[in-house]
């Protein structure tokens, strides 16, 4: 029963809405489809183009998670498959977001960024 890919990631914030906004500003992320879970739980999905749904952000509640804002700990980074580089160093120019270019001489280029919480984020851009 192998592992067949990532299903999502989540994060912790004290401050959904400008989290979400991040998401959605700087990666063109779109509020992902919850019909199929139980209602009350007001889940706060991020979806991509095509639908799926890969960032859950969670409201910071303090009985149950760390403090959110220190670095990602054992995690040490995100890695999003993403396309259109300078397409992507313009929205961060035009946000404010600071990035930095990663792995010179790869066969595809990075963007590192880090988001509103401190989860550094890989954006790759392959072909």
């Amino acid at each position: 029963m192998p592992v067949t890919g990532l299903d999502h990631v989540n994060i912790v914030t004290t401050d959904l809405e400008g989290t979400k906004r991040f998401y959605k500003d700087l990666l063109g992320l779109v509020d992902g489809d919850t019909s199929s879970l139980p209602p009350g739980l007001n889940p706060n999905w991020l979806a991509d183009p095509s639908g799926r749904s890969i960032i859950h952000l969670q409201r910071f509640d303090p009985a149950r998670h760390a403090e959110p804002g220190g670095a990602t700990a054992a995690v040490d980074h995100v890695a999003l498959e993403c396309t259109d580089f300078e397409g992507m160093q313009a929205r961060c120019e035009a946000l404010g977001v600071a990035y930095r270019a990663g792995l010179a001489g790869a066969t595809f280029r990075q963007l590192l960024v880090t988001d509103p919480n401190n989860v550094r984020l890989e954006l790759n851009f392959r072909g």
